[in-house]
Order: C-alpha cells, then structure tokens, then sequence
C-alpha cells in the first residue's frame, strides 16, 4: 500500500467517525423530544360572573327636600345615605347641642347654673328669670327638648366663664374635639345673629357626629329629648314642665335623641338618632328643609334606613 492509498484510509476513517458522533448527537435529541412531556400553556382562568342578585336600595326613591341630609351609622362609621353631607349650612337651634356638649365636657352635671341678666334681651319667648338655679343637667334637659334659647345661652355663659375663655372660644373648642371640620357658633342658642349671618353652622355629616357624641356623653339628658315633657324644679322650688319641640317622637321605635331647629336663615334642621336593633346606634340628620317638610324628610329617612337593614327596597 502507497502513501496515498493510506492517506485515502485515514481520511475515510475520519469521516466515519465524525458521522457516527453527529448519528449520537441526533439519538440523544430525539430521545428528549420522545421522553419530555410537553406541558401545554395555562390559559387565564374562567370568571364566572356572581349570579347573585345586588341588594336593594332602600334609600333610591326616598325623597327628601332639604338641601343636605345624611343618614350615618355611628357603629361603623359608614354613610348609609348622603345629600350634600359635607355643605357647610346655617344649623339654627341644633347648634345647642354643640353647647350643652361643651358645657358637660368640662363641668359636672351637677354643676349650678345661674340664669344671667342678660338672657331677658334675647329674642322670642323667655321660659326663666334672672337669678334662677338650675343644675347643669336639669337645664340642658329642659333647653333641648324645648329648644330653649335662654337655657342655651345661661349655659354658653356659665361654661366661657368656668373656662376663662369667650363663647365662641369655648364652642370652638368643643367642635375641634370632635374634628368637627364644618362647625363654628356665633353663640350658644344658634339664633340668627342678622339677616344674612345665623347663630350656628355646620355640615349634616358633622351633626350626625355630634348628635352621637351627645348620646355617647350624657345619655339620660339625650334620652329627655324622646320624651313628649321635660320637667324641673330649680334650686328656689319653681317647677318647670316643657314640650317637646319634636312631635313625631313616639313615631320612632328604640329612638335616643331628637333636636330640631329653625330660623330664617336656617329653613327646618332635625337631627335624630335611633337604635336600628342590630347593634347599630343610627344618626339622621337634614338641614335647609322648611318648617314641615324637616318632619317628613326625617321619617322617610328613618323608614328606608329600618327597610335596609331588613334587605328590602321598603316596609
């Protein structure tokens, strides 16, 4: 054998093994292809849309005339309802509560208080006389149930003097505590101070907060407002018995305070707060309705609050 035959030999012997590693390679691929399961591509999940019918709205067709109204769950903090809830608006006599709230987070329900001097120039009709005594508790028992402007104003003036601070200082104190961000009085009884200025002002979401701080407070004087009379006997033996300013009070199961209001500026204000029966301590509150109308806008709203907690459009 010549040297080119045994070039030829080496040459074919090469090849053959290059083409027995490429005959491996290609096995071993084929056997990965015909022994890995391929895993197919998840798709998204499937939403199957809730069958379940919505709950009813209760409070869809209740109407209500007063330029703000809500209707709050001071359990839970929710707002079951809401007109305008946040406006800030003229709040006439529920302007009280903020001053019977002030008086009795600084001074004790048995605190005297003096009728002053001064209540025999304010306006409309005058229920005490100067110099008479009352207990703090007994005359904001007397001045919310029957809207009392003297009362509101004996106690404003008491408690600004207890506190060495002006009226409006004191009142805006007691709103800050609450964070009640809409609410500023002029003075305690929430009379208009002018034709175009009222006594009080704050939104229906503030009041609801604050007719519950009441409840919270002093729950015996807010259960006075419920009653048709609030009656007294001051410090010299005079006997007092006022009405209700509120004449749908026995209309209201479980109810826990009633205030109204009303002035020019105000129009008709009611706040009201009721135990749904669940747990649920339930403020309702309208401003800017007129002098009727507060009445009805409030039990329409009380109704549809009792219809949805019972899950029905209404009763």
């Amino acid at each position: 054998m010549n040297i080119s035959d045994l070039q030829k030999l080496a040459k074919d012997t090469r090849s053959m093994r290059e083409a027995g590693i490429a005959l491996v390679v290609a096995s071993g691929i084929l056997a990965v292809l015909l022994f890995v399961p391929v895993i197919p591509e998840q798709s998204e999940p499937v939403k199957v849309a809730d069958a379940s019918p919505a709950a009813p709205d209760a409070f869809a067709n209740v109407p209500v005339e007063a330029k703000a109204a809500i209707v709050y769950d001071l359990a839970t903090g929710e707002t079951l309802y809401a007109k305008n809830e946040n406006v800030q608006l003229p709040l006439a006599s529920l302007t009280k509560l903020l001053t019977v709230y002030a008086s009795l987070s600084t001074l004790s329900p048995d605190t005297p208080i003096t009728i002053p001097e001064s209540v025999a120039s304010m306006e409309g009709p005058h229920t005490f006389s100067e110099g008479q005594i009352f207990s703090l508790s007994d005359l904001a028992r007397l001045t919310l149930t029957a809207s009392l402007n003297d009362g509101a104003a004996a106690i404003a003036s008491a408690t600004a003097e207890r506190e060495s601070r002006s009226e409006n200082e004191m009142l805006a104190s007691a709103a800050a505590a609450l964070n009640l961000s809409q609410t500023y009085a002029v003075n305690g009884s929430g009379l208009d101070v002018s034709s175009i200025i009222s006594g009080g002002y704050g939104s229906a979401r503030d009041v609801a907060r604050l007719a519950g701080a009441i409840v919270e407070l002093a729950p015996d004087i807010a259960e006075a407002t419920t009653k048709s009379l609030a009656q007294a006997v001051s410090a010299g033996g005079t006997f007092f018995s006022v009405k209700n300013t509120d004449p749908f009070i026995g209309s209201i199961q479980r109810l826990l305070l009633s205030k109204t209001g009303y002035t020019d500026l105000a129009g008709g204000n009611l706040a009201l707060v009721f135990d749904a029966g669940i747990g649920h301590q339930i403020a309702v509150v309208v401003l800017g309705s007129s002098l009727k109308e507060r009445f009805t806008d409030g039990m329409a709203l009380v109704a549809a609050t009792i219809a949805h907690f019972a899950g029905v459009v209404s009763l």
